[in-house]
């Protein structure tokens, strides 16, 4: 799969809210220490990529994570019966490409509670489109994941999320345009 660059180049200063079903959450985007990241973020955001798709996997006390496509035709029941079945194909979509790996050069790789850091496969440059949100400290993940935000307002909506609920939409504050 292709490697892609975004155009976007971050200035510091983006703030992503998150509309979800159970309520809103405001990362601090970390454009200067994974700039590449936030980048395609930012981009998936602003077309609308993240709209209805739902959250797929739940951990209690690790992650809550988000951003495959192929949740985007399912409700949420239909999401939680794939959740729980290994056949169900969630967790295996992305944009149509991947992102270069920055957990190596991200001198603040912090899995802190509230980081948000992007999901992948074994290969560490496949990451896409999947972002996972941590339950808690998961510095164990620091080496091989890259963080590219902390939320700052939230954190209590992170808590209730589970499989099956809606990522509504996500909002840029403070992007270039």
């Amino acid at each position: 799969m292709a490697q892609y660059t975004p155009a976007y180049q971050p200035n510091g200063n983006e703030i992503a809210v998150i509309e979800t079903s159970k309520g809103t959450i405001k990362v601090q985007l970390a454009g200067a220490d994974a700039p590449i990241h936030v980048g395609n973020f930012v981009e998936l955001s602003q077309k609308g990529f993240y709209d209805n798709l739902k959250f797929h996997r739940h951990v209690p006390n690790f992650v809550i994570q988000g951003g495959d496509p192929n949740t985007r035709d399912l409700d949420s029941a239909q999401v939680q019966m794939a959740a729980n079945n290994p056949f169900g194909g969630l967790g295996t979509g992305g944009p149509g490409y991947t992102i270069r790996e920055e957990f190596t050069t991200n001198p603040n790789n912090s899995h802190e509670d509230g980081a948000l850091a992007m999901a992948r496969s074994q290969d560490p440059n496949s990451a896409g489109s999947q972002f996972y949100l941590c339950l808690g400290p998961q510095h164990f993940l620091d080496p091989n994941y890259t963080v590219f935000g902390q939320t700052i307002e939230g954190k209590d909506v992170i808590g209730q999320l589970r499989v099956g609920d809606v990522i509504e939409h996500i909002t840029i504050e403070g992007a270039n345009d």
